[in-house]
């Protein structure tokens, strides 16, 4: 078992920098307009050759109302109608990208995320997955870990046992906060009550895996409020809690700018409220996965952290990273092989790409040798928070200490600090050091010098 996780408020103050999440290295900043279709095409070839198993993640935009804080995209609206066109431009999708692969690779990863995926009628879901498994080889077993993202206000008893007939198996709810003064703030009035009943019925309905998502910063919010959230949503004993930090940004997202900034916490309140977080969370038996996630030990995540096998990629902490991510939809990501690529996140132009029998690729970014290195060595930090530098000599023939000696000298003052533990072997991420994680695993971003920080969130 990992050592828990140890609070150190002065190495906080000093690491706590606005950097990337590492869902990617390099990460979606550094993706550009010559990455284009024909190198999707020549990607999907490759993926066909070499077999390699499929995660599927399906973007569904649409949200009937708007949250403040949410930075995700997105379009809202009353008319449930403007889902037809999209999703007939998204069945165009599939059969493109589906032609190009191979009908035995086998979709172990489903995951369809918004926007509200639910926002779709029962029939539009029914023809959607129907799409989904004429033209993929969908696994009928169960054995898939096949997700969806749940708003609780557009889901009932009868909306999730249709997604369980579908083969989804796993759910992620959206709660941010429970209490009414917050949720009024941030245009997202969700009561404990409607949140409990999408959770019964996935217990009922032997969903694997529920997942909460909570958000610490938001305005209104006080360490006291907060603490009682969370004590609430441990009481419904999700096997997976994700704790985001809030980060402010109007000039970039243009809801954002209904939020009263006087409203928000002060940033020693919100220190406080995740170290509260951290504290209810282990008492109730939670394990720190890292990067604000959080799972009980039999969680699949707990367990693949345990046995070194843990990944990460654009939908988070997984444990299949080995699969090649198709990302269908408007701003859907695919990662396939050394190739990162982008649909347009303009919802028109990605129809109209379509329409054109076309596909919205828009941006992108190949892999090049160095990149491979460094994301190797950022996955095994922001994974298992040690790092062995025999292995990655050996997988990339190189001398780790000489290929990194520039950034030795940092890497020295953060063993001094207590950050981490240095070796001529190893880098061991210390108890003290795991919340910060990501400031390790900005000593090895080439891109980061050259990049504006002002468009990534800070780490605590």
């Amino acid at each position: 078992m990992l050592d828990a996780i140890r609070w150190d408020t002065d190495l906080i103050r000093r690491y706590d920098l606005a950097g990337p999440r590492y869902t990617s290295y390099p990460t979606a900043v550094q993706f550009d307009s010559q990455v284009g279709t024909f190198d999707l095409f020549h990607a999907l070839r490759d993926s066909r050759k070499a077999l390699r198993p499929l995660s599927l993640y399906v973007h569904v935009p649409f949200c009937a109302n708007i949250c403040y804080y949410c930075a995700c995209n997105k379009v809202i609206t009353k008319d449930r109608g403007r889902a037809l066109p999209y999703l007939q431009r998204l069945e165009q999708e599939i059969q493109l990208i589906a032609c190009h692969l191979d009908p035995t690779q086998k979709v172990e990863q489903l995951h369809f995320g918004g926007g509200t995926p639910t926002f779709l009628s029962h029939d539009e879901l029914r023809q959607l997955m129907a799409q989904l498994r004429k033209h993929f080889n969908l696994l009928d077993d169960d054995s898939g870990d096949y997700g969806i993202e749940i708003d609780p206000r557009e889901a009932d008893w009868s909306t999730m046992g249709l997604l369980r007939e579908l083969g989804f198996n796993r759910v992620s709810i959206g709660v941010q906060d429970l209490d009414p003064a917050v949720q009024r703030a941030v245009n997202r009035l969700q009561s404990l009550e409607e949140t409990r009943a999408v959770i019964d019925a996935a217990r009922t309905l032997q969903f694997r895996s529920i997942n909460i998502d909570l958000i610490y910063g938001l305005p209104k919010q006080t360490p006291e409020n907060f603490a009682r959230t969370v004590d609430e949503v441990i009481s419904l004993q999700p096997d997976r809690l994700s704790v985001f930090n809030y980060a402010h940004l109007p000039e970039r997202f243009m809801p954002q700018r209904r939020i009263n900034g006087n409203d928000l916490p002060a940033p020693a309140q919100k220190l406080e409220m995740l170290q509260r977080t951290i504290e209810q969370l282990t008492a109730a038996g939670y394990r720190y996965i890292g990067m604000d996630h959080f799972a009980l030990p039999d969680d699949d995540l707990a367990i693949a952290q345990e046995e070194s096998t843990l990944q990460r990629n654009f939908q988070g902490y997984t444990t299949h990273g080995h699969c090649d991510l198709i990302g269908l939809g408007v701003s859907a990501i695919s990662q396939i092989g050394d190739l990162y690529c982008q649909n347009s996140s303009d919802l028109n132009q990605y129809q109209n790409a379509l329409a054109s029998a076309q596909l919205a690729t828009s941006r992108g970014l190949i892999c090049t040798a160095d990149d491979r290195l460094r994301r190797a060595v950022i996955q095994q930090l922001i994974c298992h928070f040690s790092l062995e530098f025999l292995e990655i000599e050996r997988v990339f023939n190189i001398d780790f200490r000489g290929y990194f000696a520039e950034l030795w000298p940092q890497l020295l003052d953060m063993a001094e600090d207590g950050l981490i533990e240095l070796d001529n072997e190893r880098i061991t991420v210390q108890p003290a050091g795991r919340l910060l994680v990501r400031s390790v695993c900005m000593v090895f971003d080439a891109y980061l010098e050259h990049t504006n920080r002002q468009r990534f969130s800070r780490v605590i």
